[in-house]
């Protein structure tokens, strides 16, 4: 097969997502036990989640947080939307303590002849995992393709996943904005169950915002999933 025939290209993504991060710089603070940082529409924290030891003033906790937010990420977040919980360690093991939140590492696709695969690695602790998923090149094709391989990752991250499968994976533009809407199915015999996921499209990154949206549709519901298996 001629070398023309065969390109490989890497979708733009953003591998280091500023929620994320900045929940993990968080929980860095001293005295904060767990923590749980929920984006608003525009990709911004609206709400911030602390459980902290009752160690320090609560106000010295959000001066704490508002600092580390705006200097490390700028963003400035009013202190009326943080919320500390202060109550002693032991009693607070089973909040977040199973956490399942992967990240988005690299997206890539391979095309050859009519035929296209996309990668998707996922990063979950110190765990990595390369999904995979093949179809057709037609553009049409493209974001389900990439909704596919992103929970082939999340299956080798977390088995439970093995009961997740793409319904639909598409960008919509509500008002002046680009978002990527998923919607999942949930197999948990003897119900099936259809959930949805978004994200912003940020810089045109359809890709990421895909991705993004799929982890979005499964993140909590597997994170009670595995709760509830341990």
């Amino acid at each position: 097969m001629e070398d023309s025939e065969k390109s490989i290209s890497v979708i733009e993504y953003e591998g280091n997502d500023p929620i994320i991060l900045l929940e993990k710089e968080l929980r860095r603070l001293p005295d904060i036990q767990a923590v749980r940082v929920v984006a608003g529409y525009d990709g911004e924290p609206s709400e911030v989640h602390i459980v902290a030891a009752p160690n320090k003033a609560p106000k010295q906790l959000v001066r704490d947080i508002q600092s580390v937010a705006i200097a490390s990420f700028g963003f400035d977040i009013d202190r009326r939307r943080i919320s500390i919980v202060q109550i002693d360690a032991p009693e607070t093991e089973f909040l977040f303590d199973r956490e399942f939140r992967p990240r988005i590492m690299s997206i890539t696709s391979e095309a050859t002849g009519l035929r296209s695969t996309v990668k998707v690695a996922l990063e979950h602790e110190e765990t990595q995992a390369l999904g995979f998923a093949e179809g057709s090149v037609a553009s049409a094709a493209r974001h389900r393709l990439i909704a596919q391989a992103t929970l082939d990752a999340l299956r080798q991250l977390e088995p439970l996943a093995e009961s997740l499968d793409v319904d639909a994976a598409q960008v919509v533009r509500i008002g002046g904005t680009d978002v990527a809407v998923t919607t999942v199915i949930f197999v948990i015999p003897p119900e099936e169950q259809i959930v949805s996921g978004s994200a912003i499209v940020r810089q045109g990154n359809e890709a990421d915002a895909i991705a993004r949206a799929v982890l979005d549709s499964t993140n909590r519901r597997l994170h009670m999933l595995v709760n509830k298996r341990g």
